[in-house]
């Protein structure tokens, strides 16, 4: 993450991220807007791309090929990221309401969330078919049926109910792709039979009688059953009833028709048609709201209706940047002219296309050739990013762009003026009030004084026979999710707790936060401590007091106070190993280098959230197992990273080990990461320890050999367990959902040799 030389003056939330937000996350990047910052809220990291989706299906491209990486995107627009699922609107407080953590703020919001499938109407869809809309659901669902049809030995039949553009070309996909996974199993590619179901008079009603005639031909010479003017009005396992009484044979049931928008939007009191999209006028405005934008499928014009197409999407991206950009100045939104006539470029699955617009229409292989170069050119404005100058986003000025009322002006004045060191550094008490009146941290008996009856300090009892264990640690912020930073922050700071075996009792955080706008300042804390107090409140640690204060950087830490039997009884020990031990890591390695990726936008969204979903895991459960199988010795795995932790434990154990690296987990893209050259700026340091290797040089060229150096960040527990016990040990903690768990190496006797660490293949 690259923190802003200037404060944040005004919020800009996209909700969804379709193809027209895409486009606009590339221009603010290419030409940031000073004080602009950008969030975008969408359930999924990697963006479909619809017009390569035929393609995919028919096998001519793979998964990356066909989607956007909306975390990498993101991060080169300097945009935060949040995975999440948004359930309404405030529009009085101007907030966008999540299910699962902090509302949002916005000055404005844009809405791109594509369409959903309406099939409430019926009976039986909602459980019987296969929707195409949303496309991240639709590829589980795809994958799914790939696999089904490599087990086939019977015959089955696959209905695509929708005739137009998108469900004639899917099906034609479909059919181009299993009937060639059935011939590579050397079955007869005729087990399958193929069904295209429509409510109109003919399939694509939107194009030329030309363009019709060719699809037709292609359906008949593919031997699909085309029915027409069969509206279905039941799904059933394995028949769909029509409303004419007639019934089809159907096995599987795709349905690309009857679109609807996000249910959520019901509520919003935003103007709907009568499908549930937003209507807007020609700036991309809400016609009810001005500060609410809204582009692609959800988008529905009042002047004159579009078609659900993805060129319409696209196309939008462009005037709806500018238009954002011009409400943020101040300045008057220009109007959208969508286009009259456009160009399709329809596939038959066989990289074969036709093409059409208006009354022409024309086909050959080199169309379709025509139609992989211009989606291949569009995909990597998305996926090849130019060097950026951190000069380009302009001045660092409150008033360079964005326009502020006289009240945001002296406050934004404020905030880029020369800033006070000493106490003249704290954040205001009326925003650390406020920001933090909605947290509730656990209660506890033997915290005295904490936060429910703030003071100068808090007072927390030792209980008898218990002795206090005391931990801190301290970071900047490496992702610009507040909350989930919060989350990651406060689990990072237990793991040493947890690794001694203790209960933590009570936190006190340390906090620093950039400069800016008093609600943007109130804002920031709110998401951070909620996402720490949740982790927190989890462990049944009490957050009972702590200081925030101004610095150029986002950054987290807590002093923890853990509690355990005076006569220490349960204590988990670096020292402790014993030759026959088995190595048992919880969680796999490599968020180092995996977040020096992310950085510089080399990795790609999905390693960063599974990282992410690695790191906000407690150690808690961990360690009580370990605990329950007699654990020799345990550490947690931070900084120093795998071989560094590991000398902590052999040192004092007097033991040697043998490291297994092919048993090492390792988290998705770390191998690729650390090939390319990319790792921790913390690496150098933690390579010194390669001295403690006997055979280090051996290994040099593994891919997972740098990863042992890699320094970790909320990273799992590494303990002995005694050998006769690791195998129900591993398996309860993979029970316990810690599914990476696994047995590394082995604790040896202690050689002659100064290094006491041997790897193995």
């Amino acid at each position: 993450m690259t923190p802003s030389r200037s404060p944040v003056l005004r919020d800009l939330v996209l909700v969804g991220g379709g193809h027209s937000h895409v486009g606009v996350l590339r221009m603010f990047a290419m030409d940031p807007e000073p004080g602009l910052r950008i969030t975008v809220v969408c359930t999924d990291v990697d963006t479909p791309y619809s017009g390569m989706l035929p393609g995919y299906v028919a096998g001519h491209y793979t998964f990356d090929e066909v989607h956007i990486d909306l975390g990498r995107l993101a991060a080169f627009a300097g945009a935060r990221m949040i995975r999440g699922t948004v359930t309404g609107l405030d529009r009085g407080e101007r907030r966008v309401i999540l299910g699962d953590r902090p509302a949002v703020p916005y000055d404005l919001l844009s809405i791109n969330t594509g369409s959903t499938p309406d099939v409430s109407g019926i009976r039986g869809a909602v459980a019987n078919v296969v929707p195409v809309k949303p496309i991240a659901g639709f590829n589980r669902r795809w994958l799914a049926l790939l696999e089904r049809v490599r087990a086939l030995h019977t015959p089955m039949t696959v209905a695509v109910v929708g005739g137009g553009a998108g469900g004639v070309e899917l099906l034609l996909s479909m059919q181009h792709r299993l009937r060639r996974e059935l011939e590579a199993l050397g079955r007869a590619a005729d087990l399958l039979s193929f069904v295209l179901v429509t409510a109109g008079a003919t399939i694509l009603p939107t194009h030329n009688a030309g363009v019709r005639r060719r699809f037709e031909a292609v359906l008949r010479e593919r031997q699909v059953a085309v029915h027409v003017q069969a509206e279905v009005v039941e799904v059933a396992p394995g028949r769909l009833h029509l409303q004419d009484g007639r019934g089809i044979e159907a096995d599987e049931v795709l349905w690309v028709t009857q679109a609807a928008g996000p249910a959520w939007l019901a509520d919003t009191g935003l103007a709907l048609d009568a499908q549930g999209f937003i209507r807007v006028g020609e700036t991309l405005q809400s016609v009810t709201d001005a500060s609410v934008f809204a582009a692609g499928d959800v988008a529905s014009f009042t002047d004159r209706p579009l078609e659900k197409a993805g060129v319409f999407a696209v196309r939008m991206g462009k005037p709806l940047a500018v238009n954002l950009r011009r409400v943020l100045r101040g300045e008057a939104p220009v109007a959208y002219r969508p286009q009259r006539h456009w160009l399709a470029l329809i596939s038959t699955g066989d990289r074969y296309a036709v093409a059409s617009r208006g009354s022409l229409g024309f086909a050959g292989a080199w169309v379709w050739r025509w139609k992989d170069t211009i989606d291949r050119r569009f995909m990597r404005r998305f996926s090849e990013f130019p060097v950026m100058d951190a000069a380009a986003s302009g001045p660092s000025g409150p008033a360079s762009a964005l326009s502020l009322t006289s009240e945001e002006s002296l406050q934004a004045i404020s905030a880029v003026a020369m800033r006070c060191g000493g106490c003249g550094a704290k954040v205001g008490a009326s925003v650390l009030s406020r920001a933090l009146s909605s947290l509730q941290p656990v209660e506890r008996d033997d915290v005295l004084i904490g936060l429910h009856s703030p003071d100068d300090a808090a007072v927390v009892r030792v209980p008898p026979g218990m002795a206090a264990v005391h931990t801190v640690d301290f970071f900047r912020a490496f992702i610009d999710d507040p909350y989930l930073f919060g989350k990651v922050a406060a689990n990072h700071a237990l793991g040493d707790i947890f690794a001694m075996g203790a209960e933590p009792q009570s936190a006190t955080a340390i906090a620093t936060v950039p400069p800016g706008l008093e609600r943007k300042v109130e804002d920031l804390l709110l998401q951070m401590m909620t996402g720490a107090v949740e982790v927190l409140n989890a462990a049944g640690c009490a957050l009972v007091g702590g200081h925030t204060g101004e610095g150029q950087e986002l950054a987290l830490g807590f002093a923890i106070n853990g509690l355990i039997a005076d006569r220490m009884e349960g204590v988990m020990r670096k020292g402790g190993l014993r030759p026959g031990d088995a190595l048992v890591l919880t969680k796999p390695i490599g968020t180092g280098t995996l977040f020096a990726a992310h950085a510089r936008h080399a990795a790609k969204g999905r390693w960063i959230d599974a990282a992410l979903g690695s790191m906000v895991q407690s150690n808690q459960v961990g360690a009580r197992i370990l605990r329950e199988h007699g654990v020799t010795a345990c550490t947690d795995l931070t900084g120093f990273g795998l071989l560094g932790h590991l000398v902590e434990m052999t040192r004092p154990s007097g033991v040697d080990a043998r490291l297994d690296l092919a048993a090492l987990p390792l988290l998705d893209g770390a191998t690729e990461c650390v090939a390319a050259g990319i790792v921790s700026s913390l690496q150098p340091a933690n390579v010194r320890l390669r001295r403690a290797l006997r055979n280090g040089q051996d290994f040099v060229g593994d891919p997972r050999y740098p990863l042992l150096f890699d320094p970790q960040t909320a990273g799992g527990l590494l303990a002995g367990v005694p050998a006769d016990r690791v195998e129900a040990c591993v398996s309860a903690l993979h029970e316990a959902g810690y599914p990476h768990a696994a047995v590394i190496g082995r604790v040896l006797p202690a050689g002659d040799a100064l290094e006491p660490i041997t790897l193995a293949a």
